[in-house]
């Protein structure tokens, strides 16, 4: 199997980092303890993050001073290489262009030349990279050896490959596993092959010798073992997005050995932080406790002063109020000596164990590991427990606010106001990850918008057995002799804690199949703990680590030979090099599910990276930086090394939350206004039916603010329609002409659209009428109508009082109109006389409706019992079939007639005052009709985008949304259209599309703001299709009380394009209206082109009456 690995340049010396103020006293390898007294406090200024180093993007070369041979297995997925014997080539220099004779090139070595079909790869595009191409037939063996390909074989970008574990016959063939057809193989290290005078492999090494050589002997096997291919890793990355998922879903979440538990945090840091935070770090063997000044620069010069205090070995055992009686004593003491603060003081847990949170100050223990075992914990809630701790030493002013492990702690320290880290990765005496999640799919925290931070608990990963295929013979060794066998496997194969015993289950094996320390008393290897993980990475230095092997093996007195040396050297970079590439297998996966959750091509994102061991050896951060380009190529990650991912990331964790208590408290002060309970619900549609009877009654009509004004439709379509029928559509700035055929089966319609200039909507009303005219001639003469007399409806979307079917007053001008001479004027007289102005003759209005009364008739035509018609659109208004004897302002008492309610005024007299809030009053300044239509500028699409506009501006204000920078592009007037409300709350839309729409309108827009303004948006539209079921709930209860009715039921025929187009507007409305009107059976009917086809019913339904409505 081929693996190709990038190595980076480093311009600097490779890095050593000892371990940091939050690291443990025992070192990475767990084993030692220190006697170490609690220092002084000290103060200290701690940098946030380390150096950064790009995955997946830009040249990676490899470091100064990293030669040949062991150095170029830094970035291995194993360090295996063929130095069995004494006599090996010497170290080779990458890149270096003149080699000496002693040294074998890669021709010699067995490289195939450049053509060679042995790399059927070369020239595959980026899309294919990482997924290798099957490889010739050739007897596959497995081996490490460094060249220069073409470029063409990965891209113009990349320097030197590293090819470990290629499947070309390079080593001798392993009996049992490679078949003469050749099968894929490890990775693994040649054992005892020497080259020779010239510097050349051996034969069987050489590339394409057809091997018949000798078995592989029990170190080859041992590496072997001990090294993944490729395929394996990514069968491995498999099962940990397996696991992944199952954690993330509540029906599958108990399968999987991956926990993915919430944290409740929802925002990274935003530079704004400041104040005091105190911090209690709970380490393997002693408290660590901080206080953290934050001052708000973008958390790049925290101040911080800590102490440490050792825990008695008697604690670790004990029972948990000693433990957390313990904890808090540090805390209390910590305060006394640096001046026993008494101010309301915040406090950030660290509690490195698997806890089930539901909320971020609440949190179960669900297992203790690392060797702590304290009683009557597990199951309770630890912040509870520190707290009542606390109060017991009377800290009554210390409030414990979050609670978190170390590596959500790495994660916080990691980001920065510029690059937001959203992953973590510790790598120390544990691991585990941790990364913002998609809430949405986080089922498990009942949150679904934003992201959270989940902690995966990876540790777990391979409890279920799906590791099987990775575990050696020593591995299990090592889980037996553990103090929780069959637990934690991932974390055994990965954590520092083990690697030291993972090395010496593989020596004690070898020394007793006689291919170590032969001859040699190996008692001493039986001993647990007599190899630490901190004396495996001085082993696998290049310089020093023979010397370090020779001193360590004698000192347990097994007199090495340098053979032994050599090999144990080489055991050391296989276990370290594994749990590298697992590691980096295991947050590939993570990178893949976030890139794929998030809809994204590419993922770009900072992972912050803590730990002992990858903070101690350089080596597997290079080996963790390739083998994650290999496994997720489709993302760029840059790895960026935490200061303190517990001590100061639990106190940005902390300011964190704070930071945000305060914003949700301003957002729902804000929002409040807007959130409508049932019982405010109720009082709006007890108003509406309260201006419904003042409306209907002659004595009150005129101080009602819902007009009821007859339409004279006293009958909707009964089925027996038939003719051919003009229709006029007069609504806004678009005017259609249509040409309807009632058939008996069907009808079909013809339109023409004709634009109005803004000039003529302000002009003169005969200006207006003549234009309309105009419209009339040029569509009858495309459809061959000339001459015709045709009945004709004429749709009018004004308010209009109704003196009869076709004769209606306008009351006002809306939608922008505002020509002279119409108010007052009958809008059907003042097209016959432009009819007569323009001399055409066939003109014959049969009737005049608005828009809502044609959507009712054009869904009666398909259901009889539509006798309500709703739009919500541009504007907003309802109709409906009343009882004639209540209509007061008509004679007659039989049968019903529609009452067109024009109740976009509804609250004009000042009935809705209370409901109006301080956006609403901004929204209504600024109209061409203030104190106008009042109902309908809380509900209308024409207003909704005003609304949202002005309660960004005042979040902006409160220092909330967009970091507190003024948008000059928020002050501009209808820049925010309601179309953006119906586009941000597409369910299943991304937030960063969200965050794309916003930054479409120039609004520099992050993440967390993108929620935010997905909430303003919500509580907007919402509160308008609550204030519209409102509405018609005291529509249908109307109806139902003047029929006498127990249960009503009738459909509801809507249009409009909020209704229509928004994508919760209609679900919010018939929702509420349930609960308001719960003895009204309502169905809502979408019409089709009401307020075309309705018009032309409206003229069937006239001519097919012998006897029509009439005003007498």
């Amino acid at each position: 199997m081929y693996v190709f690995m990038k190595l980076r340049r480093e311009t600097e010396e490779r890095r050593r980092f000892s371990p940091g103020i939050g690291e443990g006293r025992e070192g990475v390898g767990g084993a030692a303890r220190s006697s170490h007294r609690a220092p002084p406090i000290r103060a200290v200024s701690v940098p946030l993050a380390g150096r950064w180093a790009p995955i997946g993007g830009g040249r990676c070369e490899p470091p100064n001073g990293v030669r040949g041979g062991g150095g170029a297995s830094a970035a291995s997925v194993a360090e295996v290489t063929a130095s069995g014997v004494s006599n090996r080539p010497p170290p080779v220099r990458l890149h270096q262009r003149r080699r000496t004779p002693a040294m074998p090139g890669p021709r010699e070595r067995g490289a195939p030349a450049r053509g060679s079909n042995a790399f059927p790869w070369r020239g595959v595009g980026p899309e294919q990279r990482g997924r290798l191409p099957p490889v010739p037939a050739l007897n596959r063996c497995v081996g490490t050896v460094m060249w220069e390909l073409h470029p063409s074989a990965l891209g113009p970008n990349d320097g030197s490959i590293a090819i470990v574990g290629h499947s070309c016959a390079l080593y001798p063939r392993l009996p049992g596993r490679d078949s003469d057809r050749g099968t894929p193989q490890s990775l693994s290290a040649v054992d005892a092959c020497s080259w020779d005078a010239k510097g050349r492999a051996p034969g069987s090494l050489q590339l394409g010798a057809q091997d018949r050589g000798p078995s592989c002997t029990p170190v080859q096997r041992a590496l072997l073992a001990l090294t993944p291919t490729l395929e394996k890793l990514q069968e491995v990355k498999g099962r940990v997005l397996e696991a992944l998922e199952r954690g993330l879903s509540q029906q599958s979440r108990a399968r999987s050995t991956m926990q993915m538990l919430p944290t409740f945090i929802c925002s990274t840091p935003d530079g704004t932080e400041n104040g005091d935070v105190l911090v209690a770090e709970l380490c393997q063997n002693h408290v660590r406790t901080l206080w953290v000044t934050l001052a708000g620069d973008g958390n790049q010069n925290p101040q911080l002063m800590y102490r440490v205090f050792e825990t008695p070995g008697d604690v670790l055992q004990g029972s948990g109020e000693a433990l957390f009686d313990f904890i808090a004593q540090c805390v209390k003491s910590f305060l006394e000596e640096i001046g026993n603060p008494q101010h309301r003081l915040p406090l950030g847990f660290v509690f490195p164990f698997s806890c089930r949170q539901t909320g971020l100050d609440k949190a179960e223990l669900i297992s203790w590991s690392k060797g702590f075992q304290c009683s009557d914990v597990e199951g309770k809630d630890v912040v509870q427990l520190l707290q009542a701790a606390i109060s017991k030493q009377e800290l009554h002013h210390v409030d414990v606010v979050a609670l978190l492990n170390n590596t959500v702690g790495t994660m916080m320290t990691c980001s920065t106001p510029e690059k937001p880290c959203e992953i973590a990765l510790v790598v120390g005496s544990g691991t585990n990850c941790c990364f913002m999640a998609e809430s949405d799919l986080l089922e498990i925290a009942g949150v679904t918008s934003g992201r959270m931070c989940v902690n995966s608990e990876w540790g777990c990963l391979g409890d279920d057995g799906a590791l099987d295929n990775v575990l050696t013979p020593y591995d299990h060794r090592v889980d037996q002799e553990s103090s929780n066998p069959g637990e934690r496997r991932f974390e055994k194969l990965v954590g520092s804690l083990y690697l030291g015993e993972t090395v010496r289950h593989a020596m004690l094996m070898l020394a007793s199949e006689q291919a170590l320390f032969i001859g040699r008393n190996t008692s001493t290897l039986a001993t647990k703990a007599v190899l630490t993980t901190q004396q495996v990475l001085e082993i696998m230095d290049n310089e020093d680590g023979m010397a370090k092997a020779q001193g360590m093996l004698e000192a347990l007195g097994l007199q090495p030979s340098e053979r032994d040396c050599c090999r144990v050297q080489q055991l050391c970079r296989a276990v370290v090099s594994r749990a590298a590439a697992l590691s980096a297998t295991g947050l590939a996966a993570v990178l893949s599910h976030m890139c794929r959750s998030r809809q994204l091509e590419r993922l770009v994102v900072n992972v912050g990276v803590d730990g002992g061991l990858y903070r101690t050896s350089s080596r597997f951060g290079e080996i963790l930086r390739s083998v994650v380009g290999l496994l997720a190529p489709e993302c760029a990650a840059t790895l960026v090394p935490s200061g303190d991912g517990r001590g100061l990331g639990a106190a940005i964790v902390t300011a964190v939350a704070l930071r945000l208590v305060a914003q949700r408290n301003k957002v729902e002060r804000l929002l409040a206004p807007l959130r409508l309970s049932r019982a405010d619900l109720e009082r709006v549609q007890a108003l509406m039916k309260q201006e419904m009877e003042r409306g209907l009654d002659r004595e009150s009509n005129a101080t009602s603010s819902v007009r009821m004004l007859p339409t004279y439709v006293c009958h909707t379509p009964d089925g027996t329609e038939r003719g051919k029928f003009l229709a006029l559509d007069l609504g806004g700035t678009n005017f259609r002409v249509l040409v309807v055929h009632v058939e008996e089966d069907n009808i079909h319609m013809a339109n023409e659209i004709y634009v109005i200039p803004t000039a003529i909507m302000q002009g003169t009303g005969e200006a207006l009428f003549d234009h309309i005219i105009e419209c009339i001639v040029d569509f009858q003469m495309k459809q061959k109508l000339t001459g015709q007399v045709l009945p004709l409806g004429f749709t009018f979307s004004f308010p209009c009082q109704q003196l009869g079917l076709d004769k209606a007053v306008l009351l006002t001008w809306t939608k922008g109109f505002n020509a002279s001479g119409c108010v007052g004027q009958d809008v059907v007289q003042l097209l016959r006389e432009a009819a007569q102005r323009k001399q055409h003759t066939t003109l014959k209005v049969v009737a005049v409706v608005n828009d809502t009364v044609g959507t009712m008739m054009a869904c009666g035509y398909h259901d009889p019992k539509c006798e309500i018609g709703l739009i919500v659109g541009t504007g907003t208004n309802a109709c409906y079939m009343e009882e004639r004897a209540n209509v007061g302002t008509v004679e007659g008492d039989e049968g019903r007639m529609c009452i067109n309610m024009e109740w976009g005024a509804f609250g004009d007299n000042g009935c809705l005052d209370g409901f109006f809030t301080s956006f609403d009053q901004l929204v209504d300044e600024k109209t061409i009709n203030a104190g106008k239509q009042r109902f309908e500028k809380l509900i209308s699409g024409m207003y909704l985008g005003e609304i949202v506009r002005h309660i960004l501006l005042a979040l902006v204000e409160e220092q909330v949304l967009f970091r507190g920078k003024p948008s000059h592009n928020l002050q501009n007037r209808d820049i925010f259209q309601t179309k953006f409300l119906s586009k941000i709350e597409t369910p299943g839309l991304a937030l960063l599309q969200v965050q794309g729409i916003l930054c479409n309108l120039e609004l520099d827009a992050s993440y967390e703001d993108s929620v935010l303004v997905r909430e303003v948006c919500r509580v907007v539209s919402q509160r308008a299709a609550h204030l519209c079921a409102a509405g018609m709930a005291a529509v249908v209860e109307k109806m139902r009380e003047s029929r006498g009715l127990e249960q009503l039921t009738v459909t509801v025929g809507v249009d409009g394009t909020l209704y229509k187009m928004h994508p919760h507007f209609s679900q919010n409305l018939q929702q509420m209206l349930r609960e308001l009107a719960p003895r009204c059976n309502v169905t809502f009917l979408q019409s089709e082109d009401g307020s075309g086809k309705g018009a032309a019913l409206v003229a069937a339904v006239t001519c097919r009456e012998a006897d029509p409505c009439s005003p007498q």
